[in-house]
């Protein structure tokens, strides 16, 4: 049994927050950027 919740969970919950903190923010930046884009192109 031991075998399998370690297996189950190979990266710390930290590293998986500063993965997505390392992706997401400049996502969100540029996807932000492009509807900015889009908006002033309706206007």
């Amino acid at each position: 049994m031991n075998d399998v919740t370690q297996q189950s969970k190979p990266t710390s919950p930290l590293l998986l927050i500063i993965f997505w903190l390392y992706v997401g923010i400049p996502l969100v930046i540029g996807i932000y950027q492009t509807l900015l884009k889009a908006a002033a192109l309706f206007k």
